[in-house]
């Protein structure tokens, strides 16, 4: 029972993480019903069930039979198999509380950052103020001040990456959402003794994560600019499910 619950929850949690997604970078409200993007009817209760709905439906709005985007199904899915997956892994305890902040985050700026090329001040915000709470119950308050210290160095490490990269490109190179999610990954992944090596790491993890969509992007679609906050929050939630194994590869070398 306690699976299907949080499967449940998970799908609900993934429904509202793309309505914020998709409404607030458009400076649109969050509240009031659902409505078709193509007849803009407002949806009926049972359309508006995470997962069945769109399976139900065939994938297609009631009202004008045109097709909803498949991004609706794979959020609220893959959001309900995350939620499951964290707590196989932590249990319920505050490791998996905080795994849960930081893969809802990821979720919005994936939706955020692919779609719109925006990371939002407010998940990043919300995030990093439930981190702290979540890390001051899990290691004090000596230490989380470590962890928000670790923060702010990762914080201006991107600053200066950004700096070299727009003297060497002659063009903005990182997006402020970048530099601010640096933060968020410091003050994570920013445990004692090594947590700023930790959080270097994480940006060199997520670099690796990104070449080969943008070999591929660069090659098909000659763009120039592409959305680096969905592998720097990807590398932050893969290196904290696998935190032990990234220490023992960093006291390794």
């Amino acid at each position: 029972m306690i699976y299907l619950l949080i499967l449940l929850i998970g799908a609900v949690m993934g429904s509202f993480y793309l309505c914020i997604g998709t409404r607030l970078p458009l400076k649109k409200s969050i509240l009031g019903r659902s409505e078709c993007d193509n007849c803009h009817e407002k949806l009926n209760w049972y359309e508006l069930i995470p997962i069945f709905s769109y399976l139900f439906l065939r994938g297609k709005c009631h009202h004008c039979h045109k097709k909803i985007s498949f991004e609706y199904f794979i959020i609220e899915l893959m959001t309900s198999l995350l939620f499951l997956v964290g707590y196989l892994h932590f249990g319920l305890n505050i490791q998996y509380y905080i795994y849960l902040v930081i893969v809802s985050c990821a979720i919005v700026i994936f939706i955020t950052d692919f779609k719109y090329m925006v990371i939002l001040d407010s998940t990043l915000i919300i995030s990093s103020v439930l981190i702290i709470i979540l890390k001051y119950f899990e290691i004090g308050f000596k230490n989380t001040l470590w962890a928000i210290l670790f923060g702010i160095c990762l914080f201006f490490t991107m600053y200066l990456i950004r700096l070299f990269g727009n003297f060497l490109f002659k063009r903005e190179s990182l997006g402020g959402g970048d530099i601010k999610l640096a933060f968020l990954i410091g003050l994570t992944i920013g445990y004692p003794i090594i947590g700023y090596e930790m959080g270097l790491i994480c940006l060199i993890f997520a670099a690796f994560l990104a070449l080969p969509y943008a070999i591929a992007v660069l090659y098909l679609n000659k763009k120039n600019e592409l959305p680096y906050g969905p592998f720097l929050i990807a590398s932050l939630v893969i290196m904290f499910v696998f935190y032990d194994k990234f220490y023992n590869l960093l006291v390794f070398f």
